[in-house]
């Protein structure tokens, strides 16, 4: 693989990409709705490939290669972990999308706050999503700075790509906002499932074949088909990465806040079913990949360079080799460009817009605009710090978002959930987190992704029972939930927003 096909393919997926992007625009957008949710109007087939490229990212052909590479089968498991938590979407998803269309809300964090009767509870939590996601950010664009890296032999350094993928992002995200990203994701996800798919299977083809490979790999390191065992996946390591996980689709923003965009729940249904297909493959896939090259590169320094290793050997062909680096490049692009929307539209919408009470769609949609190139600096800069494993170092950002689940499950299940109790929970927990991630992961012997959410959850218990619930604000949030999910599509479609 040449520095000069790489250049070549970039070139042409951006063609191609900016083509989508320009065509995806439908007017000039005036306010947060359009921009940052697409007006609500996705469609379940677009919905199911974006939501697949913006939660599969620099994460899977480059983190959890780089994270099986390390520990072996473990990561398997692992990422089944969170297959189980998308089961969350299925019950929590047609109540986001209920509340969002009856009240127009735009973020997770503004949900929050009218559910609890408080500006502070929408403030809160907007600038801890902001505090542990920028780093998340930062992992993407650090996974193409290796991937460049790597497949180029150091040709192209590890700046270089960061920064690419900086400037990918911006101009995606400002072309038209979330539709824009939306429409190239499609392109990345199709682009990433077929070429990953059938890379993969060259590569076990090279090595022998699926029987050669795990003949292989039980003879010469039986350690990377246990768990747990006495490599990186300990029983409590094992347990203190899945926690996190598990809740992800409800404690990341860029993802729960998805939820308020497609058109029906039919086309929610719709994009569940397409992500779980997705998903389903591009995992054994990933793993599969990481554990060829355990057996084809056996040794490496930094087990985030398996994948780019096997991309510029033999086994793989060079056109096809370029274009999985393609697929995994614009899928980082993709995760990283929902990030810095869902981070600026939360800035914008509860920060901006709590403070400044009053201000008009215009302008928090010009301070959103404002902020995007902000949070992209700050994750240039944390990227460039090149810290951990990009799996752990994401799994890390995961640990400290949980401390926002108990107030999500207690805005939708538990009437006596309080605004006081809410912020309790998230700066608490959130703090804690940090404090074992500082000590060394490691507290009582437990990792900072169980004390995370044991924390938030006694915490937000503690607080609310101690303290007066906004019961006028909570029976109005929930009569826009029926308890039927079906049923709120024609309570929702019947009455508009409120």
């Amino acid at each position: 693989m040449t520095v000069s096909l790489v250049w070549w393919a970039i070139a042409g997926y951006l063609a191609i990409a900016i083509v989508i992007a320009i065509l995806s625009r439908q007017g000039k957008t005036q306010d947060m709705s359009s921009y940052f949710l697409g007006n609500r109007q996705m469609s379940g087939f677009v919905s199911a490939l974006s939501y697949s490229a913006t939660t599969y990212s620099a994460f899977m052909m480059v983190g959890l290669a780089g994270l099986t590479y390390a520990g072996g089968v473990g990561a398997l498991g692992f990422e089944i972990v969170y297959f189980a938590g998308v089961s969350l979407v299925a019950v929590f998803g047609p109540r986001f999308w209920a509340v969002g269309k009856a009240f127009g809300f735009v973020t997770p964090s503004e949900m929050l706050g009218r559910r609890y009767d408080s500006r502070a509870v929408a403030i809160v939590v907007a600038l801890s999503n902001c505090l542990f996601l920028i780093p998340y950010a930062a992992v993407q664009l650090a996974g193409i700075g290796y991937l460049l890296q790597g497949t180029t032999n150091g040709a192209v350094p590890f700046t270089a790509g960061v920064l690419l993928a900086t400037a990918l992002a911006l101009f995606f995200s400002y072309i038209a906002g979330i539709r824009s990203v939306m429409w190239t994701d499609s392109l990345q996800a199709i682009m990433m499932i077929v070429a990953s798919t059938l890379v993969t299977f060259l590569v076990i083809q090279g090595l022998g074949g699926f029987q050669v490979l795990f003949d292989t790999l039980a003879t010469e390191r039986p350690e990377m088909l246990v768990v747990p065992g006495e490599g990186l996946f300990t029983f409590t390591t094992f347990l203190g990465l899945t926690i996190p996980w598990f809740f992800f689709s409800l404690s990341n923003p860029q993802v729960s806040q998805r939820l308020f965009m497609p058109a029906s729940l039919t086309a929610m249904r719709r994009m569940l079913l397409g992500f779980l297909v997705f998903g389903f493959v591009y995992t054994l896939v990933s793993v599969l990949w990481g554990l060829s090259a355990i057996v084809a590169f056996p040794g490496l320094d930094n087990a985030d360079l398996a994948t780019p290793s096997l991309l510029t050997s033999g086994y793989v062909p060079p056109l096809l080799g370029v274009i999985v680096m393609i697929g995994i490049l614009a899928a980082a692009v993709s995760t990283i460009d929902s990030i810095m929307l869902t981070l600026s539209s939360m800035v914008a919408r509860d920060v901006y817009g709590n403070l400044r009470p009053g201000s008009s769609e215009a302008r928090q949609l010009a301070v959103g605009k404002w902020v995007i190139p902000v949070i992209a600096l700050l994750a240039l800069g944390f990227a460039e710090l090149e810290l951990s494993l990009i799996a752990v170092l994401s799994v890390a950002a995961s640990a400290g978002l949980v401390a926002v689940v108990p107030a999500i499950i207690g805005a939708f299940y538990w009437r006596r959930g309080t605004a006081p109790g809410v912020l309790a929970s998230v700066i608490v927990a959130s703090a804690f987190v940090l404090f074992v991630y500082a000590i060394g992961n490691s507290f009582l012997g437990l990792p900072a992704g169980v004390w995370g959410i044991v924390v938030a959850s006694l915490t937000f218990v503690g607080v609310s029972l101690a303290s007066r619930p906004a019961h006028a604000a909570a029976d109005e949030f929930l009569a826009a939930v029926p308890k039927r999910p079906g049923q709120a599509s024609r309570v929702v479609e019947q009455g508009g927003e409120r």
